[in-house]
């Protein structure tokens, strides 16, 4: 009888070990998630889609409210200006000032480039797909700039709508925010990589300044992201990201 709670309390010990890295490692990410959101946020930032032949560069402010809603406000360069993107849950609008016209971007364009970048319309959507919709594993530790991360490995749920087969990100321990990112298509290759670098402190808060999103497989390619301006935590409330506020912000 003794050997046999014994045996049971170490087949239980072993399986809450088995658990708590694959609980950490959702929180982990988690962490890392609402670091960067907050639960509101405004910023302004600079994306230079960089191209073999050609570089263009575009200005904008955006807002945000927790994972659900997300606006952004192009204010360079003179063609675009006045653009206003908005994400509210799972949908996606464009208001575009030059036709008067709010148009509703349709499920079958999400994949496509967002202004031009190496981003997608589905990024821009989907900012709390990597806590909701996979598997989270720490697969080690290691160092990325100087700085000591956990490196963990990103699987999709069956059910899960992404486009990615498989995530691998690496994240500061006790900071929590991602200095690499590797981005897997459903046969395991390679496709996207992206650095993030330039540490700045923002409000409350340490986050990196610049990110570089590199298409593997496309030389010369690259979409580079800088912050000028973060801020946390302001009084926004759901009816600001409105189709209304969309015409009329500035």
């Amino acid at each position: 009888m003794k050997a046999l709670l014994l045996g049971s309390l170490l087949l239980f010990l072993g399986y809450s070990a088995w658990q708590d890295p694959q609980m950490d490692a959702t929180e982990i990410v988690r962490k890392a998630n609402e670091l960067v959101l907050g639960r509101s946020s405004q910023s302004t930032a600079t994306m230079t889609v960089v191209r073999p032949t050609w570089s263009r560069e575009v200005s904008m402010k955006t807002w945000s409210l927790g994972n659900d809603y997300y606006m952004i406000l192009i204010t360079a360069p003179a063609q675009d200006k006045g653009q206003v993107f908005l994400k509210s849950f799972n949908d996606m609008w464009n208001w575009i000032p030059g036709i008067s016209r709010v148009i509703r971007i349709p499920p079958s364009m999400m994949g496509q480039n967002w202004m031009g970048s190496d981003f997608t319309n589905n990024d821009l959507v989907k900012a709390s797909s990597i806590v909701d919709d996979y598997i989270h594993t720490v697969l080690g530790s290691e160092f990325i700039d100087g700085f000591d991360c956990y490196k963990i490995q990103l699987t999709p749920k069956p059910d899960a709508a992404v486009v990615w087969g498989k995530i691998i990100t690496w994240i500061v321990k006790d900071k929590y925010y991602m200095l690499k990112t590797t981005f897997y298509d459903e046969d395991g290759e390679l496709v996207n990589l992206e650095t993030q670098s330039e540490i700045k402190h923002f409000g409350d808060r340490d986050l990196p300044s610049k990110l570089v999103m590199t298409p593997i497989k496309e030389t010369g390619k690259q979409t580079i992201l800088v912050f000028q301006q973060l801020a946390f935590d302001l009084p926004l409330k759901p009816d600001f990201f409105s189709q209304q506020t969309m015409k009329t912000i500035h």
